[in-house]
């Protein structure tokens, strides 16, 4: 083996020296110095972007006259067992916000009234559902009731 003099070479006189402290400049953490090798981020926001337009929607179920018809009865029935309304579950398109399309929910509530100036219904724990937007209502009390076939 080699001795260290031979292994630093023309450098060998420094390995006794003492490490150098800045006075001017304090000592950095070592997240401070993993810091300044983090990869540059050209494209902020870019990210986002992408999954956002990644993100899927589904377009509203445009119904028939019939089923309609058949909600509207539905709804009226609903409202007419006041004061005991038992609880039903609405599903309902839920337009998306950034982007055309939206997605379909379901809630289950208790209905407190229909508002006749905004066209909606709205539920005792004070979600307001657009009627145009209603695709379904399940309700047992409903259900029992015989439609003849509708």
């Amino acid at each position: 083996m080699s001795s260290p003099e031979n292994m630093a070479g023309p450098y060998a006189d420094l390995l006794d020296h003492p490490h150098f402290v800045s006075v001017r400049h304090p000592r950095m953490s070592a997240h401070e110095r993993a810091a300044q090798f983090s990869p540059f981020a050209a494209l902020t926001g870019y990210g986002a972007v992408v999954d956002e337009a990644a993100r899927l929607t589904e377009q509203k179920i445009e119904l028939d006259e019939g089923q309609k018809a058949l909600l509207d009865m539905r709804l009226q029935l609903l409202e007419s067992l006041r004061p005991d309304i038992p609880e039903a579950d609405f599903t309902y398109f839920l337009p998306d916000e950034h982007k055309e399309g939206g997605r379909y929910v379901t809630v289950s509530g208790r209905l407190k009234r229909m508002d006749e100036l905004r066209l909606a219904v709205i539920l005792m724990d004070g979600t307001i559902i657009p009627i145009e937007n209603i695709l379904q209502i399940q309700c047992e009390a409903l259900d029992m009731l015989d439609f003849d076939g509708i």
